[in-house]
């Protein structure tokens, strides 16, 4: 079993930033991928970021590139997502899932390959 909990969101201008936190307990936090991941009211699910086992690799949604770093301290058992410029559209619960299978050098990018997720942190962006 892996626990998992957000931290971080809040309410932010137009243009602001944010620093996401998950952190992770239960198993041996450098043993699996982490993504990010939201959902805007009303809008499916969206894949925001991910980051291998040890953070040498990081993929990115389309949309987040140049403005969202994912970043991972295993020494603290957390993930963070420090996001800069963010738009309004960008409202959205955020949440932090584990993947326990992924391949070393591997983050999924696709909810249903994720084992573990936690319950989410709001953002909220005002225009």
């Amino acid at each position: 079993q892996v626990q998992l909990a957000e931290s971080g969101g809040g309410l932010v201008q137009a243009g602001g930033s944010l620093r996401l936190s998950c952190a992770a307990s239960g198993r041996t936090f450098s043993s699996y991928a982490m993504g990010w991941f939201r959902q805007g009211p009303g809008k499916e699910r969206e894949f925001v970021a991910a980051i291998s086992r040890s953070g040498g690799v990081t993929y990115y949604g389309e949309s987040v590139k140049g403005r969202f770093t994912i970043s991972r301290d295993n020494a603290k058992n957390t993930v963070y997502l420090q996001m800069n410029n963010l738009k309004p559209e960008e409202t959205a619960v955020y949440s932090c899932a584990a993947d326990l299978t992924a391949l070393v050098n591997r983050a999924p990018q696709v909810p249903h390959e994720y084992d573990y997720w936690g319950q989410g942190t709001q953002v909220t962006v005002s225009s």
